[in-house]
C-alpha cells in the first residue's frame, strides 16, 4: 500500500466512489448554462469540468466587473443623499 493511501486512511479520508464522481458531474452538468441548454444529453465528464472552470471565471470576471461599477457609483454620490443611503442598503 502507498504511504500516501495509507496518510489518507489514518486522517480518516475516504475515497469517492466513480458513482458518486458520476452524481457531481451530473449535477455541475445541471448548474452550467452552457452544458444544461444543450440539447445532447451526452457530454463528457472532462468537458463538463471544464465549462465548470469557464462558468466560474465568467462569474469572478462579472462580480469583479460590478464591484468596480458599484465603487464608481459611490464615488460619484453625495454619501448623505438619498442615492447612497438606498446603495448602502442593498449591500447589507
Amino acid at each position: 500500500m502507498s504511504s500516501r493511501r495509507s496518510q489518507m486512511r489514518q486522517a480518516g479520508v475516504s475515497r469517492i466512489t466513480e458513482d458518486q464522481i458520476v452524481d457531481l458531474v451530473s449535477k455541475l452538468q445541471q448548474l452550467i448554462p452552457e452544458i444544461r441548454n444543450r440539447r445532447s444529453d451526452k457530454v463528457s465528464a472532462s468537458k463538463v469540468l471544464q465549462e465548470t472552470c469557464n462558468y466560474i471565471k465568467n462569474l469572478h470576471r462579472e462580480v469583479d466587473d460590478l464591484s468596480d461599477r458599484l465603487s464608481q457609483l459611490l464615488e460619484s454620490i453625495d454619501s448623505d443623499s438619498a442615492q447612497a443611503a438606498i446603495v448602502r442598503s442593498l449591500l447589507m
